[in-house]
């Protein structure tokens, strides 16, 4: 039989998250305040509350020694707390400044993840308390975030319904339209991924898509129409990369130039991802933002090159921070880096033969 225990009424407004270690309860609220309790007694310890966020406090998270606290806030922030003592770490602005509605510790305690609001994830070395990889998905907020057991993969879950599946150096690996409303929680199960590793085999992964996996991709791409053309006609993932666009037209009927451009498109942009994926680019190819091979390279103020279109948008959205470093750019302009285009224009070439 289940009985109530204890019952702890100390926040000022609603609380937002519960966390436990081996020997704590920690529970963030909208008030501003992380609270922190035996679990012996349920006492609140002698430094609780810890104060330091300016907004309401969305989610918190022990490291797994439980030695460290991590809560971020609608001000933007994640702040790392030592759990014995209610120091402060560090404090971690989001890239952007957006609010930070998630954030996990990997299983070794040497990266935390960060999700926001504008659809940012940050990984943090949480030994420097450096910014180690920023990404983005394209639509809604980051509301929920796993590591795997091994710590090599980690997955978000957006509000419009979207899981991501990145790698530890912030490559998407696997995107999807998962759930018609927003997610709420995801999590991995205490057994290492093994019998389809997204890391070693995202090839092999698309082409074992089945047809139902081929709808679920449609509906991300906006292409809900075309969802009963491609089950009557059976594609699964292997003949979805191999869509061109006689077939569009010829074996699928579909009637619309623009439409069949547009398929081709996302598909041809899936076929890129794959490639990328299998065939081992070089990381200083990648873009920081899209985790996609550059086609146009600029160097911003801080150093770093960037895909020209994304680092545009990136800037467009009034994020004048850097989204390696998180520090403000001296300067807006970016420039060409016609070096590294010829580097990936030779290494492509080498690829093809």
């Amino acid at each position: 039989m289940v009985k109530l225990i204890h019952t702890l009424t100390d926040h000022g407004d609603d609380v937002n998250c519960c966390a436990f270690s081996s020997s704590l309860l920690a529970t963030c609220s909208l008030d501003k305040t992380i609270r922190l309790y035996s679990l012996g007694d349920f006492a609140e310890l002698p430094h609780s509350p810890l104060k330091l966020h300016s907004y309401a406090v969305h989610y918190c998270c022990f490291s797994p020694s439980g030695h460290v606290l991590a809560s971020c806030s609608t001000d933007g922030t994640t702040v790392l707390w030592n759990t014995q003592t209610g120091q402060t770490l560090a404090v971690m602005e989001q890239p952007g400044g957006s609010p930070v509605r998630v954030c996990r510790f990997s299983p070794d305690s040497t990266c935390l993840a960060s999700g926001a609001a504008d659809g940012t994830v940050a990984l943090w070395n949480t030994q420097s308390y450096k910014l180690y990889r920023c990404g983005s998905v394209k639509d809604g907020s980051l509301v929920a975030c796993a590591f795997s057991p091994n710590g090599s993969l980690f997955i978000t879950g957006s509000s419009c319904g979207d899981l991501t599946v990145w790698d530890d150096k912030m490559r998407c690996l696997h995107s999807e339209k998962a759930h018609d409303l927003g997610v709420t929680c995801c999590d991995f199960s205490s057994q290492p991924v093994s019998a389809r590793s997204l890391e070693e085999q995202p090839k092999q992964f698309v082409e074992d898509w089945s047809e139902e996996d081929v709808s679920s991709w449609l509906c991300a791409q906006g292409l809900e129409d075309l969802v009963d053309i491609f089950k009557m006609n059976n594609i699964d993932g292997k003949e979805l990369l191999n869509l061109n666009k006689e077939s569009l037209a010829d074996d699928l009927k579909i009637e619309s130039l623009g439409l069949r451009s547009k398929v081709l498109r996302k598909i041809e942009e899936l076929r890129t991802k794959v490639k990328s994926l299998s065939s081992g680019i070089p990381d200083e190819f990648i873009c920081p933002i899209t985790r996609e091979l550059m086609k146009d390279p600029v160097i911003a103020s801080d150093g770093y090159s960037y895909e020209k279109e994304a680092m545009e948008n990136w800037i467009s959205k009034k994020k004048r921070t850097s989204p390696m470093t998180n520090l403000v750019l001296s300067s807006l302009v970016l420039t060409p880096n016609r070096t590294l285009k010829m580097a990936i224009n030779r290494w492509l070439e080498t690829q093809q033969k």
